[in-house]
């Protein structure tokens, strides 16, 4: 570590990971010890578990973002996209809001830009389709899914109201159902003002596996399946989408229809600029750890989350990494804090190691399923311990008062269920104006 000034600590990614440590290190860095600056494109983590229930109405939108400058009040924050690393120089890449490329140094370096998207090259689903994984993907999708009701609504044709009327979400993984489950609860409600029959709307669930939410037993998923099913729920298993053009859907089990509403939620991928460093990566594009969290080869450079490849000690199988859950990303930010501290002092690292807790799923108001450990849930106390955990897990007090109050109110009163569909292209009525 640098003699006689205080250590540059950049943290590239403000998410679940990069906010927390950040965190624990301006808590427990001793004066003059080291300098901590995130680097992120957003002003703002995003709480991705509580993405469903704001879509559905359930939760305000701004409730479950935590501003990075507000909680982060000692630290630098810089609203840059890192393109770039060269260890080899200590220099991290940014490109700024203009598009201008600065130079960032750094002393020790975390590597937490989190995942996007993973998609395969299905004709149409660019043009037509929407992900999951973003609060701006989740309020448009609120309002998409509203605005196909309004559209419905004011039509005579069959043909049409029926595309319109017609939901599909390919992958069948926690943010697919949780999702969809949400969404369609929120449209079972909202239905009571339209003149639309509740047998009208047909939810369709594509899935390549033959199950869905690998993440739970195989006894919860069934349950899970059963009750989406009798929910009105159509589901296929080790089915894909093989197109999408024009928003006719084809499943590879020969399924054809057309849809007003494509929404895909089938895995996630490393982020892409980490292609642009020198740092170490595996076959998935992951950045290769040690169980300490320090990157293999690279003193001074530290590794979580999704786009990190952590050797998993809990598990029984040689070469294992830790899956990339809100848990992992949680407990690993913790451990990477006291070894980034560690390191400054010339201190030992210590080896992450977590044995799963378990997972929790809402699938809609009062119903859900929950593994802890050996413990089975399902039905309402099993949603009441997903929104239990997820609260006590949202950072800052202030975001859990909010969406306590969000919940609090919704129970004397009904979801808010209008449109606001002017968000989605705010210019385009000042636009015609002008042009008249």
């Amino acid at each position: 570590m640098p003699a006689g000034r205080a250590a540059r600590i950049v943290i590239i990614g403000g998410g679940q990971v990069g906010l927390k440590t950040a965190r624990l290190l301006h808590r427990h860095l001793r004066p003059g010890e080291a300098d901590v600056t995130v680097v992120d494109p957003r002003s703002y983590m995003t709480y991705q578990p509580f993405l469903a229930e704001a879509a559905a109405g359930s939760v305000e939108p701004r409730h479950v973002v935590v501003p990075l400058r507000e909680v982060l009040p000692g630290c630098q924050v810089l609203s840059a996209e890192a393109t770039g690393v060269e260890h080899e120089n200590r220099v991290v890449t940014l490109r700024v809001a203009d598009g201008h490329i600065e130079r960032l140094g750094y002393d020790v370096l975390v590597v937490c830009p989190g995942s996007i998207t993973k998609t395969v090259p299905v004709p149409g689903l660019a043009e037509h389709g929407t992900g999951f994984k973003t609060l701006g993907e989740a309020i448009y999708l609120r309002n998409h899914v509203l605005s196909r009701l309004d559209a419905a609504a004011s039509t005579m044709d069959r043909e049409l109201r029926r595309r319109l009327l017609t939901f599909v979400f390919v992958g069948g993984g926690y943010a697919g159902i949780e999702a969809m489950a949400e969404l369609e609860d929120m449209t079972r409600q909202a239905l009571s003002s339209y003149p639309i029959d509740p047998g009208e709307p047909r939810w369709v669930l594509v899935e390549a596996m033959d199950r869905i939410m690998p993440e739970v037993s195989a006894d919860l998923a069934t349950y899970t399946l059963d009750l989406l099913t009798a929910r009105g729920f159509e589901i296929h298993l080790n089915t894909t989408l093989t197109s999408a053009e024009d928003c006719h859907i084809v499943l590879g089990d020969g399924t054809e229809f057309d849809a007003g509403t494509l929404v895909w939620t089938a895995g996630v991928r490393p982020n892409p600029m980490l292609a642009g460093t020198d740092l170490p990566l595996d076959d998935k594009g992951r950045v290769r750890t040690r169980a300490t969290l320090e990157v293999e080869g690279c003193p001074g450079v530290f590794a979580a989350g999704d786009s990190a490849a952590v050797p998993d000690l809990t598990s029984k199988r040689p070469g294992a990494t830790c899956p990339p859950t809100a848990q992992h990303a949680s407990r690993q930010a913790t451990r990477m804090a006291k070894n980034v501290l560690a390191s400054l002092r010339n201190e030992p690292l210590r080896n992450y190691r977590h044995v799963n807790a378990g997972s929790v799923a809402s699938l809609g108001l009062y119903q859900g399923v929950a593994q802890v450990y050996r413990l089975k849930v399902r039905g309402p106390l099993a949603w009441f311990m997903h929104r239990s955990y997820h609260l006590l897990a949202m950072p800052t007090l202030q975001r859990k008062a909010r969406i306590a109050a969000d919940w609090a109110l919704s129970l004397p009163f009904r979801r808010q269920v209008v449109a606001t569909a002017e968000q989605q292209n705010p210019r385009a009525e000042f636009v015609r104006a002008s042009l008249k």
